[in-house]
């Protein structure tokens, strides 16, 4: 199919997924932008190559969604499968196809669009290796949700206000976002507003002119400028000063702002992301924070639980932690024994994920290479702050059970028919048995 109309071929450049065209032999006739970012391929390399040759797709060697609409004629919609991006890298994507017909109605070639689904697969496949949402490691239910709201969002320009105590990982959920996002190109710009005064958080966000306040010897770009068409993470927002969040609400509102020294207003196009381990119900209460700007920040709401919260995660990040100090200490250490992880899923985690993290390197450094990390290697605020030694595992939320289901669900990539198999028992007595350990699996 040649594309003569010259609005038509704008459109099908300017539209998000990817989308290619093929006659019938299967050469490429058409190859939009977004085909181009997917595949790493610019249009000129792709027009009159075979289509396998350009995705590198699995499905090409199983089964072609085109040879499989001209044989069923009936439309492929929604299947998944894996390319291969020009730099090798394996991708994820879903993918459509449909029948191009001529005038006579008989088929001239096909149509496909595609679209990358790598973190959606992430999420049905939560195996420890090398998997993550966006470096993200979690499979509990409460982060699963999470995932799939960034997921949903991926379209929307919407301020996003993610809210959570310190260590919790807010600023890797600011990360995924604009990762996501379709302005994931554009400048992502990250201010920390509680290390700066209200005068010098102006000029960072909004820019100031020569001679402004002391200390300003020539103009100066703000955030929102340099942002342009991009993003910004305000981590810290509930610090910032009455006064900036009156500027802060005019950003929102109509999209201007003037730099600090000067009268001339000016425009931006800025995605926001804010983000406070404050608890913003008290700041509202005793005015310390606006509810006209909470409301305009928290159209999208992201609370991140804290891990005491969603201790069946624990595991995952051991081993994920452990992989990483593996590479990092050029030593290998794949796990840790029994006691250790019962000791780690008993304790509070008063400093969250980032607690977890500075204990798994302080016991692997401690621990020598290929031997498992015993509970002794753990810091001493871990061992001797646990709760009473009278409680016993049935009382726990975390009982040896689930962490036996759980290891052998990693082990078989979540494959519950081969747990089953180990256990000894059928898939449906393993399904009750998931569900009374509030094991959650993708769906």
């Amino acid at each position: 199919m040649e594309i003569k109309d010259d609005l038509t071929y704008d459109i099908l450049n300017s539209i998000s997924e990817g989308l290619f065209t093929v006659d019938k032999y299967f050469k490429i006739n058409f190859f939009n932008k977004a085909a181009e970012k997917i595949t790493g391929y610019k249009q000129e390399e792709a027009i009159g190559k075979f289509c396998k040759f350009i995705c590198h797709s699995d499905l090409c060697q199983t089964k072609c969604p085109i040879a499989t609409v001209l044989e069923s004629g009936q439309n492929v919609r929604d299947l998944e499968g894996n390319i291969r991006h020009k730099n090798g890298k394996l991708i994820r994507i879903r993918l459509n196809a449909s029948i191009l017909r001529a005038k006579d109605e008989n088929p001239i070639g096909g149509v496909i669009s595609l679209r990358e689904v790598a973190d959606l697969y992430s999420l049905r496949n939560p195996s420890i290796d090398g998997i993550s949402y966006h470096g993200i490691i979690g499979h509990s239910k409460s982060m699963q949700e999470i995932f799939e709201l960034i997921e949903e969002i991926r379209d929307s320009d919407a301020t996003v206000l993610i809210q959570g105590e310190s260590g919790t990982g807010k600023e890797m959920i600011a990360n995924a976002i604009q990762a996501t996002s379709y302005r994931r190109d554009q400048e992502f710009i990250k201010i920390n507003c509680s290390v700066f005064t209200p005068q010098l958080l102006a000029s960072e966000l909004f820019g100031h002119v020569k001679g402004s306040f002391t200390g300003a010897v020539k103009d100066r770009l703000g955030r929102f400028e340099i942002a342009d068409q991009g993003t910004i993470f305000l981590d810290e927002i509930a610090e910032m000063s009455p006064e900036m969040q009156i500027q802060l609400l005019r950003v929102l509102q109509e999209g201007t702002f003037e730099r600090v020294g000067e009268s001339i207003t000016r425009y931006t196009d800025v995605r926001i992301i804010a983000a406070t381990n404050r608890k913003l119900d008290a700041l509202l209460r005793s005015g310390k924070f606006r509810e006209d700007l909470y409301f305009r920040l928290n159209v999208i709401p992201i609370v991140v639980p804290p891990l005491r919260e969603h201790p069946e995660d624990i595991p995952l990040l051991v081993k994920h932690f452990l992989k990483k100090y593996s590479r990092l200490y050029s030593k290998t250490i794949e796990d840790v024994n029994d006691e250790t992880l019962d000791t780690l899923l008993h304790y509070h985690w008063p400093g969250k994920i980032r607690e977890l993290e500075n204990a798994m390197e302080y016991a692997f450094v401690r621990t020598q290479a290929g031997h498992l990390i015993k509970r002794e290697k753990l810091p001493s605020t871990i061992t001797e702050n646990l709760p009473a030694r009278g409680m016993s595992h049935a009382s726990h939320p975390f009982k040896n059970e689930a962490i036996k289901i759980l290891e052998l669900l990693e082990r078989h990539h979540w494959n519950r028919t081969k747990v089953a198999k180990d256990l000894g028992i059928g898939r449906t007595p393993l399904w009750r048995k998931m569900r009374q350990n509030n094991i959650q699996f993708p769906e």
